[in-house]
């Protein structure tokens, strides 16, 4: 990777990195373990950088995916992974709406972690069924039907309608 590359795929992370980390949070439920989502994330990333910098959210979006699956999949999930340097920036303290977001969280996680993630993709992210559909690697209509059940088993979950903006 050339130096213009190395540059752009910095400007790249310190742009998204805050909406990245939120996504990888809501995959995860955990602040930790979504950090080391993202960096594993970003870690694959900057290998194809060359290949994929003209849209590369997407791709570290289906990689985030992709790796929490196989977290979820794997007997190993929940060990630690050291690196070798600490993440350069904080992330924020989100803290209003606490409760609202407590109980969501609570109704997320009792889902299947499919439904869970086409919920994130959809309405956390705010991507199009079509692109979600890909992410997943899914024809739209299972996109449809899986939001439509995952949508009224949080509302039985929560006991009342649920709003999506609490997760913003």
């Amino acid at each position: 990777m050339n130096d213009e590359q190395r540059r752009d795929f910095a400007e790249f992370v310190a742009a998204r990195s805050d909406s990245l980390i939120r996504l990888a949070y809501v995959l995860t439920g955990d602040q930790h373990a979504a950090e080391d989502l993202l960096q594993a994330a970003l870690t694959k990333t900057v290998s194809h950088w060359p290949r994929i910098r003209d849209s590369p959210e997407a791709y570290v979006r289906r990689v985030m995916y992709h790796e929490q699956v196989g977290r979820w999949r794997s007997p190993r999930w929940g060990r630690e992974r050291t690196t070798d340097t600490p993440p350069d920036q904080a992330v924020g303290d989100r803290t209003a709406d606490a409760d609202t977001r407590l109980t969501l969280q609570r109704a997320l996680r009792a889902l299947p972690p499919r439904k869970r993630a086409v919920l994130v993709l959809r309405y956390y992210e705010d991507l199009p069924e079509s692109e979600v559909a890909k992410i997943m690697n899914c024809s739209v209509g299972t996109v449809r039907s899986q939001t439509h059940h995952a949508i009224a088993r949080l509302r039985e979950l929560i006991g009342e309608p649920v709003t999506l903006e609490a997760w913003r």
